[in-house]
């Protein structure tokens, strides 16, 4: 067997389970589940639609790169959200089955495991708390993982300069999440310049995951993007810059597994190469709908005002009693709790039938600290009203404390 299997962690969920084993909840309450990243609002009619009207598409087998209708929809759709001239859909995109697997494939296809061998080996960096697929793909490419840090008291920015240039000479691929999971935060061109920098100095390939992009709450302020970013600073090649986004969050369609990435021609060109052997075809009914789902904006913003409700009355209930405040972008509070964050969950199980995630689960200790240590983070996925009968059991629970 691989050898670095044995250095992956349990999943999250699964040291949730672990967490509540045993625990029996209030049997007079029912369950409302805000742990997990997955949408639950209604799946748009008219991509149902396109995907049960081209189910004959099943009889091919799909290309690697997928159709050249799907990648000029999201051509398209990309100049019109970031305000960039529609990337060469030939050479700039390849559609993807949803950003997770395409993030952990990345990472494989850059990794150069001959280089550094001396010195510890490649190294790639990722934000802290971290969405975990980052560091299951760094270690299965036989990299070590960085982790970098977000904490309270830079408003959780991404500190480049806390790593020393010898660090950063060995390092081969940064992720970055913007917006943030769990955080909600969303780089600046400030914070975006100084990455570029260190990428043209040391030569690193950056994976910007952008899967939360399209939840925001001022219509007139959407998150600024990496591509956008890269145009803004003079780098309409995109060079050594990939973005990956997914329609699961932006269109309520997570188990259509459908995605892009998009950016730097020559790093793409070898991702398809790796994709060919990977077996990453897109089933063809997937991409009809997929080219429905990019093509229209109503079902998004819809989305975005339903998320913006929950916020708007959730937020102000649940900081009574718990440090937190609406994210720039995405659907998560990150709440810091009064007491252990793992104690806190699995009472608030017990007591009132909810369940959130620790943050410490998705996190790891660096620099003699677990960042995500003593908070919780709340996903507001559910329908409103139980989001809101989950905020006032919360708020019930913390009076207990």
């Amino acid at each position: 067997m691989n050898p670095d299997l044995a250095r992956l962690q349990p999943y999250p969920f699964e040291k949730l389970r672990q967490l509540f084993a045993g625990v029996s909840p209030a049997p007079t309450l029912g369950e409302i589940k805000l742990s997990i990243g997955e949408p639950q609002h209604p799946t748009p009619p008219f991509i149902q639609r396109a995907l049960a009207d081209n189910l004959a598409g099943l009889a091919n087998y799909p290309t690697t790169q997928g159709s050249e209708a799907l990648r000029q929809a999201i051509a398209g759709w990309i100049a019109r959200r970031y305000g960039v001239p529609a990337p060469d859909a030939a050479t700039q995109v390849v559609p993807v089955n949803g950003s997770r697997e395409a993030l952990f494939a990345f990472a494989q296809t850059v990794i150069d495991r001959s280089r550094h061998r001396g010195n510890g080996g490649a190294k790639v960096v990722c934000p802290n708390p971290f969405y975990q697929i980052y560091e299951g793909a760094a270690l299965l490419a036989g990299a070590e993982p960085i982790y970098l840090n977000t904490l309270p008291h830079n408003d959780f920015d991404m500190d480049w300069a806390s790593l020393p240039q010898s660090t950063w000479r060995e390092v081969q691929l940064v992720y970055v999440c913007s917006p943030a999971n769990p955080t909600g935060k969303v780089m600046d061109l400030a914070a975006w310049k100084a990455l570029f920098e260190l990428s043209d100095r040391h030569g690193f390939v950056i994976a910007s995951d952008e899967c939360y992009s399209e939840i925001y709450f001022d219509e007139s302020r959407p998150p600024l993007g990496s591509l956008t970013a890269a145009a803004q600073l003079g780098r309409a090649d995109y060079r050594n810059l990939v973005a990956f986004s997914s329609l699961s969050k932006r269109s309520n369609v997570p188990g259509l597994r459908s995605g892009f990435v998009a950016g730097d021609a020559a790093v793409l060109k070898q991702f398809l190469l790796y994709r060919t052997y990977h077996g990453g075809a897109m089933n063809p009914a997937v991409q009809a709908a997929s080219i429905a789902a990019w093509g229209d904006e109503a079902h998004v913003r819809d989305n975005r005002r339903m998320y913006a409700e929950k916020f708007h009355e959730v937020t102000p209930l649940i900081a009574r009693h718990l440090d937190c405040r609406v994210p720039d972008a995405g659907f998560y509070l990150w709440a810091r709790t009064p007491i252990a964050d793992t104690e806190f969950a699995r009472e608030l199980l017990r007591q009132k039938n909810v369940v959130v995630l620790p943050g410490s689960y998705l996190a790891r200790e660096a620099n003699g600290i677990n960042p995500g240590a003593d908070f919780i983070r709340i996903a507001l996925v559910a329908p409103h009203q139980e989001c809101l009968e989950a905020a006032r059991r919360i708020n019930d629970f913390c009076l207990s404390l």
